[in-house]
């Protein structure tokens, strides 16, 4: 039977070191049970751990759906992705060919042609040369000596040096100085840097996780350890502010053909600068996410049954033109050209027939992970999770930290 035709459908896992959402994740599958179309025909939905060995390029997967969380650093999964998507039409969160080209410096790019408040931004040449046998005669004809002073005045301190196409902060230094921004650019080597502005005085760092057709708009606090990072507030935003960073967040995902991705922005009274959105592997643990972490799963399990029940076709191809067309209206205002961005996002998630989804099909789930969290098969993986992350004297302590967590987001639900 072809893919697109069966009710049996297997969702693939490829992991790298993750235990606790995948075992979140398939649990909530086992008590899901079947679920039902438009038309009321029963599918049920089972899960596999990808494993990485080599492949036929003409072996059809039995995959209908891969969440993927390793093909950004792993290079063989992420060509069986390619294959996978080119040749059989597996739905992929998220799309290898966007997060492979549309790097960090790519997302800024496309980003401020659509008009968006990205800090000004300048690409620097490496530090040391690469490893090339071409280098010295290329470098020495063509590479032009330049004032890295000039480039940080032109940016303005305080400002970031950080990778083009880094992630989890590495290599990231804010800069207030020259000697701290000579020596910031000795350490980077041959990687290569952006200098980005700082946003000075802002009032939020506002973290979004996208899963599909879903956000979850966050307080985010870096400077404070991971466990702290995620602060548990509701109305941190206006309004006006909020509803910014929600399209900007769906925007991005839309663009990009990217499901399964977080968005950081700065926000200023209303004025929402993002900073960071291309995450190929967006932070769910349960040990930083906590309070979130049910909202992340139950996203997650939706997304992905909707995606293989309602047999969503997988789209490679980027409309650009659509958004530049809008980016290019000089009769347009900042906040009207975000609006008709949504209207592209929505359309791009199928929002309206997603919720009609979740209602119908998906009705009995918020209760079943309301019930699996409040459940001690929920406390053990959280215990497992504690004492597999930090040393054996914290267990006590951040057991009864997480606990608490979880609490709070059970008993805020139940009244739901």
């Amino acid at each position: 039977m072809a893919r697109r035709d069966r009710t049996e459908h297997l969702i693939g896992l490829l992991l790298g070191t993750e235990e606790d959402w995948p075992r979140a994740f398939e649990e909530l599958v086992r008590r899901l049970g079947p679920v039902p179309d438009a038309s009321g025909r029963p599918h049920t939905l089972e899960t596999e751990r990808i494993t990485i060995e080599p492949f036929d390029l003409r072996a059809v997967p039995r995959h209908d759906v891969v969440i993927d969380r390793l093909a950004y650093w792993y290079y063989v999964p992420r060509e069986w992705l390619k294959k996978a998507a080119l040749m059989d039409d597996v739905y992929l969160l998220n799309s290898p060919f966007t997060f492979q080209s549309m790097e960090k410096h790519a997302a800024y790019c496309a980003m401020i042609r659509l008009g968006l408040k990205v800090p000004p931004t300048w690409l620097v040449p490496y530090k040391h040369p690469v490893e090339n046998a071409r280098w010295a005669y290329t470098a020495a004809k063509y590479n032009l000596p330049f004032d890295l002073d000039s480039v940080a005045a032109e940016v303005g301190y305080p400002l970031f040096m950080k990778p083009y196409d880094g992630g989890a902060w590495v290599g990231v230094s804010r800069i207030t100085n020259p000697d701290e921004l000579h020596r910031a650019y000795d350490e980077s080597g041959e990687r290569l840097m952006h200098l980005q502005a700082s946003v000075e005085g802002y009032d939020v760092f506002a973290r979004s996780l996208t899963i599909g057709a879903e956000t979850m708009v966050m307080n985010f606090r870096p400077d404070l350890p991971m466990h702290e990072r995620y602060a548990v507030s509701h109305d941190f935003l206006s309004p006006s502010a909020g509803s910014e960073v929600l399209k900007i967040s769906r925007l991005i995902n839309a663009f990009f053909r990217w499901e399964f991705n977080s968005c950081e922005s700065l926000v200023r009274g209303d004025s929402v600068h993002p900073i960071d959105y291309a995450n190929a592997c967006p932070d769910i643990a349960i040990t930083s996410l906590h309070y979130y972490f049910p909202w992340a799963i139950s996203a997650l399990l939706k997304w992905t049954a909707f995606c293989a029940v309602s047999r969503r076709q997988p789209r490679l191809d980027l409309d650009t033109a659509r958004y530049f067309d809008v980016a290019d209206r000089e009769d347009l205002s900042y906040s009207e050209k975000l609006s008709l961005y949504g209207d592209l996002a929505e359309e791009y998630f199928e929002t309206a027939r997603y919720q009609e989804f979740c209602a119908t099909s998906l009705a009995s789930l918020d209760s079943i992970v309301r019930d699996w969290v409040s459940s001690p098969d929920f406390d053990t993986l959280l215990v497992d999770t504690v004492r597999a992350t930090y040393p054996s004297f914290e267990h006590d302590r951040f057991v009864a930290h997480f606990r608490g967590l979880i609490g709070l987001w059970v008993a805020d639900n139940a009244a739901v």
